[in-house]
C-alpha cells in the first residue's frame, strides 16, 4: 500500500482529513503503518466524504478488518451501531466495551 503523501491526490486527501487526524502530524502517517489509526479516526469523527475517502485508501475488507480486529474505544454507542450493522454489515457479536467511550462514571 502506498504513503498517502505521495499519491498525486494526496494533498487533497491529506488537507480534506487533517482535522480529523488531528493527534498526529499529518505529514508523517503513512497509509500502512498508522491504518488503524487513519481508520478509526475516520469512522469515528468523520463524514459520509471523508469515508468515501478512506474507502479511496482502503478496500471495504481492509476497514472491516481493522475494525473488527483492533477495536478502539473512541465511539458513541449510536455511531458504533451505525458502522457495526450498516455501514460495514458486520454480522459478528461485538463487545461494545471495547469500542463505546462512556461519558458516564457510575456513582456509588
Amino acid at each position: 500500500m502506498e504513503n498517502i503523501k505521495i499519491e498525486a491526490k494526496s494533498k487533497s486527501i491529506q488537507a480534506r482529513l487533517k482535522p480529523i487526524l488531528w493527534s498526529k502530524n499529518i505529514k508523517n502517517l503513512d497509509s500502512e503503518n498508522d491504518k488503524i489509526y487513519i481508520i478509526h479516526q475516520v469512522l469515528s469523527y468523520g463524514s459520509i466524504e471523508d469515508i468515501k475517502i478512506l474507502l479511496d485508501i482502503y478496500t471495504i475488507n481492509e476497514i472491516r478488518n481493522v475494525f473488527i480486529n483492533f477495536p478502539k474505544k473512541i465511539y458513541s454507542r449510536p455511531i458504533f451501531l451505525f458502522l457495526k450493522d450498516f455501514l460495514l454489515m458486520i454480522n459478528l457479536k461485538l463487545d461494545e466495551s471495547s469500542y463505546v467511550k462512556s461519558f458516564f462514571k457510575s456513582v456509588k
